[in-house]
């Protein structure tokens, strides 16, 4: 809950015309999902300006109004608050960190290339077993998306665990400074949003800022195994707890003993067995971090263990089904080099009799090497695969050049809409094949099969 002075003293905001204060529920930027005593804040975008949906937000019940000075035109309601601020993104932010002051309870940041949203899940699930937990919903992790869910806050909740993506230098930081984390992880540094941040070493910079915007007790938890992040800035201030399969050096959590068994994989910690209900050996990653941040918690093993063998993937991130008897694998929510040649890992060592076909979509935001990374993951797929089939203009490029380098049983198309037509009544999926379905999130990939 909110009262209007505590709104005007987060915001600097201005107040236009006195009113009695009172406590506001909670926050929407939604007009569409305002609840009686709901604060509408006004976001004004490149594509979209919430101020055109005032009227509609006090229809539904606004008891607040925020809005944005350089954009506010309008014939005031008795009774009615309205706040102007300057930026109400920014308003949003200086909310969510208000009420992250209020209470002194443990944050734990989630960013990386690949496995955020996931490895939050992970996290989430295990701690939950224990703690009543505060999670963002989805990939809900930007500047919006994280505020809101921190605006959500309040003193039932024991522990947060929230995920802070970035595709601009800067993001990182600021989230951060708005959540004010005390715990964080990197999941792993890949070639994602490279227009933006140019090279590996840029995503690296960009991620890696989280660890010297944490608070006390400023405990890291790193992925070993990730080259890039063996060389956190820092590293001295931090209390790091490092996991890893022991590639290069010992690390305080390692997995051994991995074993896959239909569409479970299996692995030990310390002695301990966990089982994953995901046959993805990249998934092992994210459940040692959960493992890690769970034993920073006080849980048992056994009580990780158990968490972990319930969980289930995220929608889009590896989920596994039946269709016209073929065993599909979605993995649709978005897709770069890194994450692409991990599907292809566990598809290739996925033990199915039938073929093996995969519909690679574009992956997008690679900057000016985006040719020779579809050319590259089109050669591996190639070599794990029976059949491809590409979606997209850059796919298609890729398909090309290895069509005229002689490779064979490739098709291109140009939607997955197109794709789907060629699967069912080209290549025809059938028992014992194995299909993965995989793309970056514009591509809307999951049209091959819905």
């Amino acid at each position: 809950m909110f009262t209007i002075k505590e709104i005007l003293f987060a915001t600097k905001g201005k107040l236009i015309k006195p009113v009695k204060d009172f406590s506001i529920r909670s926050f929407s930027t939604d007009s569409r999902s305002i609840k009686k005593n709901d604060a509408f804040i006004a976001l004004k975008g490149d594509k979209f300006d919430g101020h055109l949906f005032i009227r509609e937000a006090l229809k539904k019940g606004a008891s607040c109004i925020i809005v944005q000075s350089s954009a506010f035109s309008f014939q005031l309601p008795a009774k009615i608050p309205f706040i102007i601020v300057k930026d109400t993104a920014k308003a949003l932010g200086d909310l969510a960190r208000f009420n992250r002051l209020k209470f002194n309870i443990p944050i734990i940041a989630v960013t990386g290339s690949n496995g955020k949203t996931t490895a939050k899940e992970m996290i989430a699930c295990v701690l939950s077993g224990k703690f009543k937990v505060l999670k963002n919903e989805g990939t809900k992790n930007n500047h919006i998306g994280l505020p809101q869910a921190l605006c959500k806050l309040d003193a039932s909740y024991q522990v947060g665990v929230l995920e802070l993506g970035a595709n601009h230098f800067g993001e990182i930081k600021y989230l951060a400074g708005i959540l004010r984390p005390n715990i964080g992880l990197i999941t792993n540094i890949g070639p994602s949003h490279l227009e933006n941040f140019s090279s590996l070493s840029g995503v690296f910079k960009e991620k890696s800022s989280l660890m010297a915007s944490l608070i006390s007790p400023h405990i890291g938890v790193l992925n070993q195994d990730d080259a890039f992040l063996r060389k956190i800035p820092g590293r001295e201030k931090l209390k790091p707890f490092i996991f890893g399969f022991g590639i290069d050096r010992k690390s305080d959590f390692t997995a051994s003993d991995i074993r896959a068994s239909g569409d479970k994989i299996s692995f030990l910690v310390k002695g301990n067995k966990f089982t994953l209900c995901n046959f993805a050996r990249h998934n092992i990653y994210n459940a040692m971090a959960a493992i890690a941040i769970g034993r920073i918690f006080g849980l048992s093993y056994r009580q990780i263990s158990q968490r972990l063998a319930g969980f289930s993937s995220p929608k889009g991130r590896f989920n596994i089904f039946e269709l016209s008897g073929a065993t599909f694998i979605d993995d649709t929510y978005n897709s770069n080099p890194f994450s692409f040649r991990a599907a292809l890992e566990a598809l290739e060592n996925y033990k199915k009799s039938g073929r093996k076909i995969v519909v690679m979509g574009d992956m997008l935001e690679l900057g000016a090497d985006k040719e020779s990374f579809h050319r590259k993951a089109l050669i591996d797929a190639a070599r794990v695969s029976d059949c491809i089939i590409t979606v997209g203009p850059l796919s298609k490029i890729a398909a090309e050049a290895a069509q005229k380098a002689g490779a064979g049983n490739i098709f291109t198309c140009f939607d997955p809409h197109q794709a789907r037509d060629v699967l069912f009544n080209q290549v025809y999926p059938r028992k014992n094949d194995v299909v993965l379905v995989k793309g970056s999130r514009s591509m809307r990939m999951e049209g091959v099969f819905i």
